[in-house]
């Protein structure tokens, strides 16, 4: 029989009089939990208990009561072959890992580096210990950028963080571009979840620099491309174009020197996937 391997975290919470009554969902977020972890652990009957006993989201905390959350994890990331690389980890705990990386390391496999990525020595890392890997990469930087990487080890990460990847013309096509770490210039995009439901979550993006198509490759290199896409993610199943929109402008006047600020509402067909009450909750 095949071996099961599964990575397992308990997480104690005793709740004290620092904080008024909560019902659990939102003391996880306060705790820096995302929706989507959220949404894992309803799962799981036995992932979140109060005083020992199964309890719901909306189950409000009082003072002297114990939450403790199980984090369970048998997955591993696919198409990422582990690999025997020297892996420099300047410091490890149960939750996360921070790696110095060497110039010349990708950070993810791609076509022309598919074995000696970051992401295939870590592989081989947690094979080597029987664990599940799933790669959770908070700050991706470039190849040929050396320097610290925070690594998350399940699934609680930060939701939010900086995409750094290089854009470049993809090979045979005037229109696509794509993350290319030899030939691309550099891209930087400041992203942060606002909210996630029915599926889909609401992000919030600064771009750093203003390539071509910028956000719709990023969003997709961190694994979660826009819906509706037709280049990047051809799915038009809830929107039929690009969910992505410029809500909020501010600049200075140029002749005037007036600092100016201009709000566009969401788009109707955005707010029939996000829900009607999405802008009242984030873009007022």
């Amino acid at each position: 029989l095949e071996r099961e391997f599964f990575m397992e975290r308990t997480l104690t919470y005793k709740i004290d009089n620092s904080i008024p009554p909560l019902p659990v969902s939102q003391f996880l977020r306060q705790k820096g939990f995302s929706m989507q972890s959220l949404t894992q652990l309803k799962k799981d009957p036995a992932a979140v208990l109060a005083d020992g006993m199964p309890c719901f989201m909306n189950h409000v905390l009082q003072p002297g009561e114990v939450l403790t959350i199980h984090i369970l994890e048998k997955h591993s990331s696919e198409k990422i072959p582990p690999v025997d690389l020297p892996l420099d980890i300047v410091y490890e705990d149960e939750d996360l890992m921070v790696i110095n990386k060497p110039a010349g390391m990708p950070i993810h496999p791609s076509m022309n580096n598919y074995h000696n990525s970051l992401a295939n020595g870590l592989a081989y890392y947690f094979a080597q210990q029987n664990c599940p890997f799933v790669f959770r990469c908070i700050n991706r930087l470039d190849r040929d950028t050396s320097g610290l990487t925070l690594i998350a080890k399940h699934s609680v990460t930060p939701p939010e963080g900086t995409i750094t990847a290089p854009l470049a013309r993809k090979e045979g096509s005037i229109i696509e571009r794509c993350v290319d770490f030899e030939k691309g210039e550099n891209a930087i995009t400041h992203y942060r979840v606002l909210d996630e439901k029915n599926g889909h979550s609401l992000v919030s993006l600064i771009l750093e620099t203003g390539r071509t198509h910028q956000i719709r490759i990023h969003m997709k290199y961190l694994g979660y491309p826009l819906i509706g896409d037709y280049l990047y993610n051809p799915d038009m199943e809830f929107i039929r174009r690009q969910a992505l929109h410029a809500w909020k402008l501010s600049f200075r006047h140029p002749i005037t020197g007036e600092e100016l600020h201009f709000m566009a509402p969401l788009p109707e067909d955005m707010k029939a996937v996000a829900g009607e009450d999405i802008w009242k909750n984030y873009f007022v």
